[in-house]
């Protein structure tokens, strides 16, 4: 594609953690970037910051001759600055649309799945780094741009159906589930979305093989297996799962390609591991210097993110679906396994609550309480036909809905871990306990 280096990117919605990856990376591969979005707080601006990039507040008056306007999916065409930028006859072009163009530069590697994108893509992209010139996209707002970059990894999403603008040279898919109600009629839709996009790759498919709809993917191109069973073309085997971390050996045809140890828990940081291995294994990388880089991988922002508070393990975590809830709360049992789990849930969407009912409740219950937050009304939806309490009906763990202003109940719960879930805002709940937490230690001096 055609890079302007006379022109300045502005990114409208350039919050939006898609958004301020890539703004980040284009800034860093010396590319001028600036952007727009509301004046409300969002963690992703931090990195944009101390990077120096510019961020308005919208306005139309931000528009101007020299721009060529890169838009977020959550704007649409009605937008004061997407109209502005339409108006002058400016270059607009949607995000997906833009990286598609992106990524034919280098050896692409997608990362797509209803779950584990963001942690998957964070650790493909520190093992890449590590070892080779690597540029990078992460669902949590992080972007990295390498000047001479020989890779590309970066997360691809599957609502609205964005990531067939994609056509990578590798994906890894990591699983294939009913989600975005508001968009998927039933998990047949989804799977359509992801054969399509299947079809879409020039060299190779890495999927999970205990997944079934991806059992039936079809391509022109090879699809590698990873998994634990004799099924699969990438296996893990001898898994050991203890409170420091997993380590596991990885067998490919029959024959041990290596070792490894990641310091990460629950089954499925195994699965994601594997996957990274498989695609570093076909890309020929020294699955020596792979093992090294596994060991170092530290996570992703939101995922299992950990504080100590007293006698307390606070967790913030950015699972919004219930297999996510449930995979969060088998690494919680992993880590910690003396501790009583707290789970303490926002729902994110309201059709998406009103879909996944029954197994949110299931999910949950995998804790030994459960606390509940209202449901996130966010800019797609923000109102719809049921209430927290029809969730909380529906758990046997408990289900008491929490406020911001009364956090009390969760100080029942001494030396215990409890995890803050969701895809909204459920950090604000956690930072009111952590305030009750220090004055009620106060108090007790």
């Amino acid at each position: 594609m055609e890079i302007h280096k006379n022109k300045t990117y502005h990114f409208v919605g350039i919050k939006g953690s898609g958004m301020s990856s890539l703004a980040l990376l284009l800034h860093q591969k010396g590319f001028k970037v600036q952007g727009s979005d509301v004046e409300k707080y969002f963690f992703t601006q931090r990195e944009l910051e101390k990077e120096g990039i510019k961020i308005l507040p919208f306005s139309e008056a931000n528009i101007t001759d020299d721009l060529i306007v890169i838009a977020g999916n959550a704007f649409p065409d009605t937008h004061e600055e997407i109209q502005a930028a339409l108006k002058k006859g400016l270059n607009v072009i949607r995000y997906h649309r833009f990286l598609g163009e992106f990524i034919k530069m280098y050896t692409s590697i997608a990362v797509t799945g209803s779950h584990g994108k963001t942690s998957t893509t964070g650790l493909l992209a520190h093992v890449l780094s590590g070892i080779k010139p690597t540029s990078f996209l992460i669902g949590d707002g992080t972007g990295h741009g390498e000047r001479e970059a020989e890779f590309f990894a970066f997360e691809a999403c599957e609502y609205r159906r964005h990531f067939l603008s994609y056509q990578p040279d590798y994906a890894i898919i990591t699983n294939v589930d009913f989600d975005h109600p508001d968009y998927y009629e039933s998990i047949d839709d989804v799977f359509s979305a992801f054969q399509v996009f299947g079809e879409g790759v020039k060299k190779g498919i890495i999927a999970f093989g205990d997944d079934e709809y991806l059992r039936k993917i079809k391509t022109d191109v090879p699809v590698y297996y990873y998994g634990a069973t004799e099924e699969d073309d990438f296996q893990a085997r001898n898994i050991e799962r203890t409170t420091t971390g997993s380590s596991f050996d990885v067998f490919y045809e029959d024959k041990l390609i290596g070792q490894f140890i990641v310091p990460a828990f629950g089954f499925h940081n195994v699965m994601n591991a594997l996957s990274v291995i498989s695609i570093s294994y076909l890309e020929g990388l020294d699955m020596e210097l792979v093992a090294k880089e596994l060991a170092t991988f530290s996570g992703v922002k939101r995922r299992f993110s950990e504080k100590k508070v007293a006698d307390t393990i606070l967790v913030d975590d950015y699972a919004h679906h219930p297999a996510e809830i449930k995979a969060t709360i088998d690494a919680a049992r992993q880590k910690y396994p003396n501790k009583e789990i707290v789970a303490v849930f926002q729902p994110h969407t309201f059709t998406r609550t009103i879909a996944l009912m029954d197994d949110f409740a299931a999910s949950l219950d995998l804790a030994d309480s459960v606390y509940l937050c209202e449901i996130f009304a966010s800019a797609r939806e923000d109102a719809g036909e049921v209430k927290i309490e029809d969730l909380g009906n529906k758990i046997s763990k408990g289900g008491t809905v929490l406020s911001l202003d009364d956090m009390s109940p969760l100080l029942n719960h001494e030396e215990a871990v409890v995890i803050f879930m969701g895809a909204g805002d459920v950090q604000k709940f956690q930072v009111a306990y952590e305030q009750l937490l220090g004055n009620t230690i106060r108090n007790n001096m």
